[in-house]
């Protein structure tokens, strides 16, 4: 059966763009011109991944992303935003969106972004693996992390980190391309009565993300301004070391 695709975007030209070049790909699409037909859609109808353009009329893309979240519809949320929006990528992704497209965007993109985030939420680059002796392992790229013994291993070798910053690697790995904002990261890692602020946070990122640099350079981690952090696989730096 292929992926089921929903598309609320009312401008018809960009509704067709996106629906034939995903069709060509194999997804069924179905498209909606407004934002309260395409609430109800997506919480009644099952789809493996939405496409949500901010600017609707009557119910505007905020608005339809955040009753999808309240209502508990956890399918991934691509919004589709204006040039130099940036604060609108912003709050998308506060809201609950996986990711976003830029317009005008190029068939490529447009198809890569469809299947990383379908990747994502079908957990296929993290799915926790057993060594020998039972012992859970995570693998992204050249990373393995045992979180029962706080290890870490790139292109094996051991490397040190102290752990908290274990905790956010951890953390991120087990969500990898997905924007983990400041406040998550503080809460999850230090507790929602630390006193401290998101500089934190940053700090520990911030050494983290060169430890893994000085060692390989297939799994990465993205500042998205405003927001907080992803972990990702850098897939060309992967493909051009073999």
């Amino acid at each position: 059966m292929s992926d089921k695709v929903l598309i609320i975007e009312d401008e018809p030209t960009l509704a067709r763009l996106v629906t034939y070049n995903l069709s060509q790909e194999g997804y069924e699409t179905e498209v909606v011109g407004n934002g309260a037909e395409g609430l109800h859609r997506a919480i009644h109808e099952a789809f493996a991944v939405i496409f949500l353009d901010l600017m609707l009329p009557g119910m505007n893309g905020f608005e339809v992303l955040q009753k999808l979240r309240q209502n508990g519809v956890k399918t991934p949320v691509i919004i589709l935003t204006a040039k130099n929006a940036e604060e609108e990528v912003v709050q998308g992704l506060k809201l609950g969106a996986d990711d976003y497209i830029t317009k005008p965007f190029g068939v490529a993109e447009l198809l890569a972004r469809t299947s990383a985030v379908l990747r994502r939420s079908r957990n296929e680059d993290n799915k926790p693996a057993k060594s020998a002796n039972g012992e859970k392992i995570i693998t992204l790229g050249d990373l393995q992390i045992y979180p029962d013994k706080y290890e870490v291993f790139l292109n094996g070798q051991w490397i040190t980190l102290r752990p908290k910053e274990f905790e956010v690697l951890l953390y991120l790995a087990e969500r990898p391309g997905i924007v983990i904002t400041r406040d998550d990261l503080m809460n999850v890692v230090w507790g929602f009565d630390y006193i401290g602020g998101q500089r934190t946070v940053d700090v520990h990122v911030s050494s983290l993300r060169k430890k893994l640099e000085l060692n390989q350079q297939t799994v990465q981690i993205e500042s998205i301004r405003g927001v907080g952090y992803k972990l990702f696989i850098n897939r060309k730096a992967s493909s051009s070391g073999r």
